[in-house]
């Protein structure tokens, strides 16, 4: 290989790098985007299971429905 061509390649090689470095971080800015959203339902969903256990709770007809003893 003449020095041009290595030169070349090495640019190509270069730009490619640049470019994966971005897309791993887009990848790792929507990661932590997911990451995020998944905690805000999981948290949605306590909130509704402890509403649930609440209700469950008053009332005895509730409780015998979802399965446990009154």
């Amino acid at each position: 290989m003449n020095r041009s061509m290595i030169e070349t390649r090495l640019s190509t090689l270069s730009d490619e790098f640049a470019s994966g470095q971005r897309l791993l971080a887009e990848y790792d800015s929507k990661i932590c985007a997911v990451r995020e959203q998944l905690l805000r339902i999981n948290g949605a969903m306590r909130v509704l299971q402890e509403l649930l256990g609440q209700e469950a709770g008053s009332s005895p007809a509730a409780t015998q429905s979802l399965g446990t003893p009154p």
